[in-house]
């Protein structure tokens, strides 16, 4: 074929908007569900709608194409659902400051008007995500895309509320929740940000209303006081026992609150002694109600201070607590102020700090769900690195019913009603006309449901439930769930629970956690730390293929990726050795023809049976780490043997046979192309684009597409162990002389003499039936081997599986010259040796630099100190060959 085939570079912006095109317009991915094979399925973790792609999820979506496009090779029928997630309070947010710049609140709108506003924002910009997906050259079923809002979601929303609602396992009370004052909404336990805070601990005096003493508590909160119902200590500290019963007067009020005991109190904390206020903090609210205490509210849901706190009144929270602590301490109340480093509540979204607050919710029985859920795994799915089922355990082991009503207006409503007239709740999937009481005054609950309660319906709602789809009958459970660490509780437990309740089944047969992907030092990436490494720049600068094999290369299962931009370029590079390779191909192959078969069991040439040999390994290696979720080990095995044995070692090897011609020629084609073919498709799940490009121009596969071309078959008639070794000691011993050369700096067009002592008859046979191959890729003019073999004064030498390769030098080397030339380097070494120790003997600087500066310092003392032995030997050699 013609050098025309492929253009001289590769250019992936122009291949990878014609593929994806390709497929899409296709429908390449999307599944015949009367085909055979056995079913296999993902839903993809749908992205907020307001989302920009990050390096999580470019590494989520590489992963999981790396498993689609690996199971429709193997055969199955596959289906991977796309979709977006509606991220009620973030959406909500995002349109919220929109109106803000037009000097107007949603409010202003109305409830209608406003959410007609967020549907506008999603059509405009909603797509953006989604596209950003297209980039990444995910193998999705576009036609099947989903969205956490669209009505069929929708239906199976209300139609799981309902049933969950009748079930007993839904239920509306008072209870205290975290708030958010700035996104005026309730959160869950798992929505909360537990973030170090600098803090203080205050210990102030209560005294006993007898007079007859007081205790010193300690607290974070002086502010909430005023919503203290009782004192507590722990029922066997001996300082408190005699105070236990009593009542204390409550400072700043006319209030007397009681002391009680209870076992929860850490005796070891501050005083030992703590305020109990119910309403304000979530263990003081199970004290509450186990003592029976008054809950008292005094910090309204806009985190300011109601009329419980009397002059304080009006104040923000955060302004309440300096004119508190002030009026404490000038009345002589305020014993002791110490600074304290703990963790705070933040809300995941706007990272305000979160108020504990008891209002009116809905919540799931979660605690009564989580039972199954646990003893799911691994029963039923497995969790990949299994170290995570500790993890998922111990939440479940610990879950508290998960509040599920959000104060906001974007998102799932509510499908409950109250009757006007005889106070009647009425849960319904569909608007309810009348009550049983025969009003029609109706009033639909105001909240919202948490996005995450729509997201744990995801693996059967986007399959058409509650109708009986043929999708849900085909792909559900589906096969593997790839997600990150950060939403085990977020959204695996609830989709665990939500899945067998309905389903009566598990939604996933395996759980894959992948790490996260941290910056070349090993830090969280961060728009703060400005260490962000954008995976669209990435893909604009280096093409989509590089990123997702540096991504696949470094992605050990349980092993947090460290990435750098120059790991991107660097496999970028492997990208262009692939092109060229390709292009080399093309030039030793007939034009648009497939060159005539040769019988690959029984075909000649060493070279030959060993790349075939190789080939068979990259086939079972490939599949059982892509089977295995080790990732990083199928990128790393197929650059290996891309880059050293089929470019750096076939290649070279087969240019002598396309020379000679004839059927030396033809059988070269044959393997080369069938190499070259295999490799692509093994290669595709990692790299979809320049596989595809390349595989369209190849001889013979013209109009075809090689997403849709089956894993190759095993030959088992090319497994040559015996022929690989063979192979191996060519190598080896081409190896060594090319080493020789490099050492002594030896020009690469001098054609040397290799003298081999050989440690057998066996390794002499080998080398003598390749002596051409040796003769050609280690640029000899002669070579001898047998065991009897003498070293010339003047050589050089290595070892190959215990056959001496030696290289007599002269005429080879000028001896006085490489002298010098090794002085000159010692001295700059040494110098550089002399600077390092001296700063590493600096006790001040070993001690103050940071520990990874120290350890630089200490790696390049190392690698001076060995680069300085290798000279020495190098002269020593040198000087002995003078003699």
């Amino acid at each position: 074929m013609s050098d025309n085939a492929l253009p001289k570079g590769y250019e992936p912006r122009d291949v990878e908007s014609r593929w994806r095109a390709h497929w899409e317009g296709n429908n390449t991915f999307t599944p015949d569900l009367d085909a055979p094979g056995e079913p296999f399925s993902i839903v993809i973790p749908p992205p907020n709608v307001t989302g920009a792609l990050h390096m999580g999820h470019a590494l989520n979506l590489t992963i999981q194409d790396i498993l689609c496009r690996h199971a429709r090779q193997k055969g199955k029928k596959v289906l991977w659902v796309p979709g977006t997630d509606h991220a009620g309070i973030a959406t909500q947010n995002v349109v919220e400051r929109g109106l803000a710049k037009e000097g107007k609140g949603r409010h202003d709108l109305g409830r209608e008007k406003f959410i007609e506003r967020v549907w506008e924002w999603r059509e405009e910009y909603g797509t953006r995500i989604l596209n950003q997906i297209r980039a990444m050259g995910a193998s999705v079923d576009w036609t099947r895309e989903r969205f956490t809002m669209d009505e069929g979601l929708s239906r199976a929303v209300r139609q799981v509320f309902v049933k969950l609602y009748d079930d007993g396992l839904i239920y509306k009370g008072d209870y205290i929740i975290n708030w958010c004052n700035r996104c005026h909404t309730a959160l869950a336990d798992d929505e909360v940000d537990h973030l170090p805070r600098k803090d203080h601990l205050w210990q102030l005096r209560y005294p006993l209303a007898d007079g007859s003493g007081e205790l010193v508590i300690a607290t974070t909160r002086p502010e909430t006081m005023f919503g203290d119902t009782a004192v507590c200590v722990h029922p066997e500290d001996e300082r408190y026992t005699a105070f236990i019963g009593k009542m204390v007067k409550l400072p700043l009020t006319d209030r007397e609150i009681p002391v009680i005991a209870d076992n929860y109190v850490d005796r070891e904390f501050g005083t030992g002694a703590l305020k109990v206020t119910p309403s304000h903090d979530h263990n003081d609210w199970e004290l509450g109600h186990r003592h029976k205490l008054e809950f008292l509210q005094v910090i309204d849901e806009n985190g300011v201070m109601n009329e419980h706190a009397g002059i304080y009144a009006g104040l923000t929270k955060e302004e309440c607590r300096k004119r508190v602590v002030a009026d404490l301490a000038a009345q002589g109340i305020l014993v002791k102020e110490e600074e304290l480093d703990h963790s705070v509540g933040h809300c995941y979204r706007c990272k305000s700090v979160i108020e504990p607050h008891v209002s009116t919710q809905w919540f799931v029985a979660a605690s009564k769900m989580a039972p199954r859920a646990r003893a799911a795994v691994p029963a039923a799915t497995q969790i990949f690195p299994d170290n995570w089922e500790k993890t998922y355990y111990n939440w479940l082991d610990n879950i508290r019913d998960w509040c599920i009503s959000r104060q906001i207006w974007w998102g799932h409503r509510i499908p409950a009603w109250t009757c006007g007239d005889c106070g009647k709740l009425i849960v319904a999937v569909d608007a309810p006309g009348r009550c049983s009481c025969g009003s029609a005054n109706l009033t639909q609950d105001e909240d919202v449901l948490d996005t995450w309660f729509s997201s744990a319906l995801w693996p059967f709602s986007t399959m058409g439930w509650p109708d009986d789809t043929r999708e849900l009958k085909t792909f559900y459970p589906t096969s593997v769930l790839v997600t990150g660490f950060d939403i085990l509780f977020f959204w695996v437990a609830r989709m665990m629970m939500m899945g067998l309740h309905f389903m009566d089944e598990v939604p996933f047969r395996h759980v894959y956690i992948h790490a996260l992907v941290r910056d070349a030092e090993g830090r969280k990436m961060s728009k703060s730390t400005g260490n962000v490494i954008d995976p669209l720049e990435m893909i604009d600068k280096y093409g989509t293929d590089s990123l997702r094999f540096t991504l696949a290369a470094f992605a050990a299962m349980g092993r947090d990726i460290k990435l750098s931009e120059e790991r991107i370029e660097g496999y970028r590079h492997f990208v262009n050795k692939l092109w060229n390779a390709a292009r080399f191909a093309l030039m030793n192959l007939p034009d648009d023809e497939v060159p005539a078969p040769v019988d690959l069991d029984t075909v000649q040439g060493l070279h030959h049976r060993w790349i075939l040999h190789r080939l068979e390994e990259m086939k079972e290696s490939t599949d059982a780490a892509i089977v295995g979720y080790r990732f990083n080990d199928a990128a790393q095995g197929l650059y290996r043997f891309i880059w050293n044995e089929f470019c750096d070692w076939y290649l070279e090897l087969i240019k002598p046979d396309m020379q000679a011609g004839g059927e030396r020629k033809a059988a070269a084609q044959h393997v080369l192309l069938t190499v070259l073919r295999e490799t692509l498709t093994l290669l595709h799940p990692i790299m979809p684009f320049i596989t595809c490009e390349i595989w369209a121009a190849l001889p013979g596969n013209a109009g075809t597409d090689l997403a849709v071309q089956p894993f190759p078959a095993a030959r088992p008639g090319c497994v040559r162990a015996e022929d690989a070794a063979r192979m191996e000691l060519v190598q080896g011993v081409i190896g060594a002389v090319r080493t020789i050369r490099a050492e002594l700096n030896i020009a690469p067009s001098l054609r040397l003499t290799a003298l081999v002592r050989t440690a057998n008859e066996h390794d002499r046979q080998v080398l003598e039936e390749n002596r051409q191959m040796l003769l050609v890729l280690a640029r000899l003019e002669n070579a001898e081997f047998g065991p009897a073999i003498e070293a010339p004064r003047a050589s050089a030498s290595n070892v190959v599986s215990g056959n001496e390769v030696i290289v007599p030098l002269t005429g080879a080397v000028d001896f006085e010259a490489e002298l010098a030339r090794l002085d000159k380097e010692l001295g700059k070494i040494e110098k550089d040796l002399v600077q390092v120790n001296k700063k590493l003997a600096n006790e001040s600087f070993v001690d103050k630099a940071p520990a990874e500066v120290v350890a630089k310092e200490r790696a390049r003392a190392s690698e001076l100190a060995d680069a300085k032995a290798k000279l020495e030997a190098l002269q020593q050699r040198f000087r002995e060959a003078i003699g």
